[in-house]
C-alpha cells in the first residue's frame, strides 16, 4: 500500500519519523548513510555533513533517495526522492515525490501517521 504524501506537508510526515537514511550514487554502487534530516516548510530536507564520499556521489550525480523505516513492527516506510544541492558540507534535498509505503503482507499494522498531508487514502495495493 502506498500513500503519496505532498512534498510541500513533508515537514509533517517526518515528524513522525526518527534517523533515517540518504541513498546516493554515482557508480554502479549505492552508498548509504545515516542521516537526521531537518525539514523545512518548502519541501526540503536540509542534512548536516554527511560524509566526504556522500559529497563526491552527489558532484556526479544529485538524484537521491531518504528512507525513513517504520517506528514499529509493519507500520509505514516513509520514502523521499529528491534532487540533491550543495551547501558547504551540508546537502538540501529538494523533494521530488514522497509516499508513505508498506507492503500489503503488513496491513495488519499500525494506522497511518498523521503526517500524510490528506487524508491518507492508500493508492494501489
Amino acid at each position: 500500500m502506498s500513500i503519496p504524501v505532498d512534498p510541500a506537508e513533508l515537514h509533517r510526515a517526518v515528524a513522525d519519523f526518527d534517523s533515517g537514511y540518504l541513498l546516493t550514487t554515482s557508480s554502479p554502487q549505492v552508498k548509504v548513510v545515516t542521516v537526521d534530516p531537518v525539514a523545512g516548510t518548502d519541501g526540503t530536507l536540509r542534512i548536516t555533513a554527511p560524509g566526504k564520499g556522500t559529497l563526491r556521489n552527489l558532484e556526479a550525480n544529485d538524484a537521491v533517495t531518504v528512507v525513513f523505516p517504520p517506528r514499529e513492527r509493519h507500520g509505514y516506510t516513509l520514502l523521499v526522492d529528491g534532487t540533491a544541492s550543495l551547501d558547504g558540507e551540508d546537502v538540501v534535498v529538494a523533494a521530488t515525490a514522497a509516499v508513505l509505503h508498506r507492503p500489503a503482507a503488513h496491513a495488519d499494522g499500525p494506522v497511518p501517521p498523521d503526517g500524510c498531508g490528506h487524508d491518507c487514502a492508500p493508492v494501489g495495493g
